[in-house]
């Protein structure tokens, strides 16, 4: 019997690996930095391969026991081709046959989907989503993305891209955004445009977002106002989101949620004000519970599903 799966998720800063045994928990991980591999495809390929080679023979683990490989992509992805259309944070990658390629290196089934739409079935199966059929999950990084769990499925759509949260236009004159379009939602979230404004408040070139939580914990009042301004944003994406599918509970994760303390409250009062009264009372909006490890889990759930 397989007990392992192999998860993999690429983000627009790192890609995590991660063995995951049979009943969801991660047994061994590793990290690379994107920027190293993104410009040159085989380096990328390459480079994941290497990566989950080394782990598996730190781990002792063969690819016997291995039941399948997961990869979640952070942009429009074909899961049922096994092709990556387009990925807004990894310029370059266009109707790249990814599937075909990693699994023809690696030598294990693979499958592939929007890395969002992973975490979606990390935290449905092992997370805040269990037991709910109808929740929308949405993380906050590099980019901006969203999985859509409605009545008991996930939504994918006629053309297998559901999801884009990050790219709702939020304003009509806004800022150009990497996905081609201009004003949208991640443009005023997502971490680059965050660390930028970040440094422009407090005068510190090198400063990252975690130095901010920390300004913010310990009372700095520019700190605690820029959650609170990425909060608003949030809290108004979201209000478009709960009167279009009235979901029963909105799941908040990837790496700006780690300042959630400071997002929540005015997430929710946004929410109670603008919302339509009905699908208001009916949400509740919480923090993801799988952290980094989501995507790596839900990574394992599809490919138990695929292998059925």
């Amino acid at each position: 019997m397989k007990k392992y799966t192999l998860g993999i998720d690429v983000g627009g800063t790192n890609i995590k690996l991660g063995l995951v045994s049979s009943v969801g928990k991660v047994v061994s991980r590793t990290c690379l930095d994107t920027s190293s591999f993104k410009s040159n495809k085989n380096k990328f390929i390459q480079g994941i391969a290497l990566a989950a080679d080394e782990l598996m023979e730190e781990t002792k683990i063969n690819r016997k026991d291995i039941l399948g490989v997961g990869v979640g992509l952070p942009g429009l992805v074909d899961p049922v081709k096994g092709v990556v259309n387009f990925l807004p944070n990894i310029s370059g990658w266009k109707n790249i046959p990814f599937k075909k390629l990693l699994q023809d290196e690696l030598k294990i089934p693979t499958v592939i989907d929007n890395d969002v739409n992973l975490v979606t079935l990390g935290e449905w199966q092992f997370g805040a989503g269990k037991g709910y059929k109808n929740f929308v999950c949405i993380t906050l990084g590099t980019g901006v993305g969203s999985g859509l769990v409605l009545n008991n499925d996930l939504y994918r759509g006629e053309g297998n891209v559901a999801g884009e949260l990050g790219h709702i236009p939020i304003n009509e004159k806004g800022p150009k955004c990497s996905c081609g379009g201009w004003g949208c939602f991640e443009s005023y979230v997502g971490n680059q445009y965050l660390i930028e404004k970040g440094s422009k408040i407090f005068k510190n070139k090198n400063i990252q977002l975690e130095d901010v939580f920390n300004l913010a914990n310990h009372d700095n009042v520019r700190a605690v106002q820029f959650w609170d301004e990425v909060a608003t944003h949030t809290g108004n994406v979201l209000v478009g989101i709960i009167n279009l599918l009235n979901p029963r509970l909105i799941i908040i994760g990837g790496g700006v949620s780690n300042s959630y303390k400071y997002l929540g409250a005015t997430i929710n009062k946004i929410v109670k004000q603008r919302a339509m009264k009905i699908p208001a009372s009916m949400v509740k909006i919480v923090k993801a519970k799988l952290g980094d490890d989501a995507g790596l889990i839900g990574a394992h759930v599809l490919v138990k599903e695929r292998s059925r």
